[in-house]
């Protein structure tokens, strides 16, 4: 590590929501670039700054920042630079002159301790000497928080948000329970907690810590999927985390519980917000299913009318469905592959449309509702869409990301149709269904036997576990579907049957390769030049699916490679690194987490806005169209041609998404599907995984690996359990019921 000081000469970019600075610093004569998060700072202040000096394939040599902190000017000459600079606002450079004259290197004490004292300059009343005196101590305020917090290893982004959070309360909480900011403060979880509390020298037996570190294990476990922990589970990972006998974990539980913390169902642990949002979805669920009043006789005629129009006819369970999600207000339809899903979804649109009826069609992602309006001809938008999210903060900040539709403010509509239930985690669900009032009907789609969301929960499973709702699972495998092998041998492995990898089939293709470096080969040669016209797409339509992400055919390894042969470096593409990544136009990217304040647009072909909005979710996927290196910024354009402009410091969102895991893919359809299969670990090459990844191809599956391996994975039934309660907390309310 290297220190240099020196005055702020120019900011060229700074961030305001995170602090990501790009400025000049001159020292000793001599200009320096300097990169690194520095939310404040201002032309002009004195700088001390620890990092290392980097050289940036564009730029050129830098100094990237990992610690600093401003301090006070002593000299007049660099008092006053610094007032000229405009860091004060109201003092500019001939006004600058003019204090520095009367005050000589004696100003900034007299600014910070004798403020009206300015006064005696010509040119600054009584009231702007004050007004001078208050900028300048709130920026001595949060330059002391940011060197005090910097002593514990705190990033100044952090800290800032620290500093916006409690002000000058920072350092009593910080003093007598640092792990409070683990609850308030995002980005600090509870490890940073505990190294700072470690510092000041709390004990490790404090209550307070094993409080925090029992709701930390908890938390960890809605990360996995998880509502719940079972108690005995829940001590051994907090006694890993804590190191600290189980007894004293143990004495803390009814502590939080009375605390509401944390909510003790016999041997079920849950965070307070998933116990009652499991237990305040169950109740929504009941209210919407009521019975609706639709004659039999009507429901017959207008069907048989529809199937005459459409020139297919339903079978036994088709037709059951269709009636079941007329006459109910709640009504869930299952089913893999080919067995009817869409023309069953496609007949219950045109019986609603016929009777005059509002239809909403929505699905978790942008990709899936692009395929839901593609296979029913009505237009179909994200959940999050349709919620109407903002993400706008408040100026209180009282109030994050929301939906506008909510129980005050419901959705407007006699019919809600939700394709993809499986990738609905419990907190999309719980806002869903307060968007919906009894009397809407509420119609759920999916296969309940592909992966579960990647938030908490398994919400279509567990609501069909219950059995308590009206509800349908399609099994025949239709003729024209039967005649595609993606199709029967999806169903084959679902069942645990092995399926013939003997390449005598149109749409299903294996290739025994052993050596990774093979493997890499035939993937790119795949993918550029043999499935493009076979399957009539592009080479950016075709995807990749792995099970990992780390490994020589993890995600990581395998989008550098693919990214070298299919998106090569070009003197007409703009590039852009960030750490280890290089960023270039064209490139396929994916964004992997929420982010409720990113603003998209969609603009006409003469590029006038015509649509906009916020959100950017995790699992989107896009592509670069334009890397701005003077604004530093990227476009990412989305499905439904929603354009991002994404700061270079919000990159960390972005990864490249030529591979993805088969987890990321969920709710997608591709016109070809590459699969990797080598090695990996037990639980997670399980038949769950397979059957899900050969699901997501339209026209080809391509298998490149082991055959030992795809037969490993067909007769593994593993899978990593989720510990959730829908289903018991939908029953403990039908046993309420029959009590009435």
């Amino acid at each position: 590590m290297e220190t240099v000081t020196g005055y702020v000469e120019h900011i060229i970019y700074q961030n305001q929501e995170n602090g990501y600075t790009v400025f000049v610093v001159v020292c000793e004569e001599s200009e320096i670039t300097c990169v690194g998060s520095c939310k404040g700072l201002t032309d002009g202040e004195n700088l001390e700054a620890t990092g290392e000096y980097t050289e940036h394939p564009v730029y050129g040599k830098q100094f990237k920042i990992s610690s600093y902190r401003v301090v006070a000017p002593t000299d007049a000459i660099s008092v006053e630079r610094y007032l000229a600079s405009g860091a004060v606002k109201g003092i500019g450079a001939a006004l600058a002159k003019r204090i520095v004259k009367m005050f000589g290197d004696d100003t900034f004490r007299i600014m910070e301790e004798e403020p009206e004292r300015l006064a005696e300059v010509k040119g600054i009343s009584e009231r702007k000497a004050r007004e001078i005196a208050m900028q300048m101590e709130e920026r001595k305020d949060l330059r002391e928080a940011l060197i005090y917090l910097q002593q514990f290893g705190i990033t100044n982004t952090l800290a800032i948000r620290i500093f916006d959070t409690y002000g000058m309360n920072l350092y009593g909480i910080v003093k007598e329970n640092p792990y409070k900011l683990a609850e308030d403060i995002d980005g600090i979880g509870f490890k940073i907690a505990d190294e700072i509390a470690a510092k000041i020298g709390i004990h490790t037996d404090s209550d307070y810590r094993i409080r925090s570190g029992i709701l930390y294990t908890l938390l960890q476990g809605v990360a996995e999927g998880h509502c719940y922990l079972p108690v005995d589970k829940l001590l051994i990972r907090a006694e890993q985390l804590l190191q600290v006998p189980t007894t004293y974990i143990e004495q803390q539980l009814p502590n939080l519980a009375m605390d509401k913390k944390l909510i003790i169902k016999g041997e079920k642990v849950y965070a307070y917000t998933y116990y009652y949002a499991e237990l305040s979805c169950a109740r929504m669920l009941y209210e919407l299913n009521i019975p609706m009043r639709e004659s039999a006789q009507h429901v017959e005629t207008v069907l048989k009318s529809i199937t005459k129009e459409i020139r297919m006819e339903l079978d036994e369970l088709q037709v059951k469905a269709v009636t079941e999600a007329i006459q109910n207000g709640l009504f869930i339809l299952s089913g893999g592959p080919g067995t009817g899903k869409t023309t069953t979804i496609n007949t219950i649109i045109r019986y609603f449309e016929r009777e005059g009826y509002d239809i909403f069609l929505a699905a978790p992602t942008g990709r899936a509702a692009k395929r839901m309006t593609e296979a029913t001809g009505f237009e179909a938008r994200t959940i999050h869409r349709m919620l109407e999210l903002n993400g706008a903060v408040s100026e209180d900040n009282k109030r994050g990301a929301h939906f506008e539709r909510n129980a005050e403010n419901p959705l407007e509509t006699d019919v809600v149709i939700i394709d993809e239930m499986s990738m609905v985690d419990l907190p999309l669900f719980q806002a869903l269904l307060k968007a919906i009032t009894p009397g809407t009907r509420l119609i759920m789609v999916g296969d309940v036997d592909q992966l579960p969301s990647v938030g908490p929960g398994q919400i279509l499973r567990d609501i069909m576990k219950s059995e308590a709702f009206p509800m349908v699972v399609l099994q025949k495998i239709f003729r024209q579907a039967g005649e595609s092998d993606i199709v029967v041998n999806a169903h084959h492995i679902n069942k645990g049957e092995q399926i013939a990898l003997n390449n005598k089939s149109k749409d299903f293709f294996f290739l025994e390769r052993n050596d990774v470096n093979v493997i890499y080969k035939h993937m790119v040669q795949l993918i550029r030049d043999k499935l493009p016209a076979y399957v009539g797409a592009t080479s950016y339509d075709i995807q990749v699916l792995t099970p990992m992400r780390k490994g020589s055919l993890g995600v990581e390894v395998l989008n550098g490679i693919l990214q070298k042969y299919l998106n090569p470096p070009d003197g007409r593409k703009r590039e852009h690194v960030s750490g280890e990544t290089i960023y270039r136009e064209g490139d396929k990217v994916m964004q992997i987490r929420n982010n409720y304040q990113l603003e998209w647009e969609v603009v006409s072909r003469y590029g006038i806005p015509v649509d906009k909005g916020m959100g950017v979710f995790n699992g989107d996927m896009g592509r670069i169209l334009e890397i701005r290196e003077n604004a530093s910024e990227l476009v990412v354009e989305y499905d439904e041609s929603r354009r991002v402009t994404y700061p270079f410091s919000l990159l960390d969102e972005l990864e490249h998404s030529y591979a993805v895991t088969i987890h990321k893919s969920q709710g997608s359809e591709y016109p070809a599907v590459v699969l990797p299969l080598l090695t990996g670990p037990r639980m997670l090459f399980n038949r769950n995984l397979l059957y899900t990844a050969v699901t997501r191809a339209k026209s080809c599956v391509t298998i490149l690996g082991s055959c030992e391996t795809v037969q490993s994975m067909i007769e593994n039934e593993s899978e990593n359990r989720r510990y959730t309660s829908l289903d018991l907390r939908i029953r403990e309310l039908e046993g309420l019921e029959d009590l009435y």
